[in-house]
């Protein structure tokens, strides 16, 4: 399964928003990019998507930046996906080529996607957050000489 990079650094701006944005703080662009290491101009078209799909808002000025537009406990990430690129989860295409091709569709592809979009509809954007914070290294308290 190829994921588009839209994806997977909209997924990464996002989780980063709802980690950095605690008690309504603003994430900048330039530091998402930065933590990242997502192109700023890049992240720029990403976060616009993510803006039209009502996931965050953009704040302007001194202390501006993206805060988020939902409820994370609420958006699901099968709804984040679908926003950033709506064909991942519509299925494979069946193609009535005869043989072992729609056998293989239905024994493997169909449940895969079915296992995929089972663990994307039931997982919501503040639990996959809470695992995503939960693995980020603390800051240490190690100086090496």
């Amino acid at each position: 399964m190829k994921i588009s990079t839209r994806v997977e650094y909209g997924l990464v701006a996002l989780t980063d928003i709802v980690i950095y944005s605690e008690n309504g703080s603003s994430v900048s662009a330039p530091d998402i990019s930065k933590r990242q290491n997502i192109s700023h101009k890049y992240l720029e078209h990403i976060l616009l998507l993510l803006r039209q799909a009502g996931f965050i808002r953009a704040q302007k000025g001194l202390k501006g930046g993206y805060t988020l537009a939902c409820n994370p406990d609420e958006v699901s990430l099968s709804e984040v996906i679908n926003a950033l690129d709506n064909n991942i989860l519509a299925g494979m295409d069946k193609k009535d080529e005869g043989g072992l091709g729609p056998v293989i569709n239905d024994c493997f592809w169909d449940k895969i996607n079915s296992n995929l979009y089972q663990y994307l509809n039931g997982m919501k954007l503040s639990d996959f957050a809470n695992q995503c914070r939960s693995r980020i290294p603390g800051d240490w308290d190690l100086y090496i000489i």
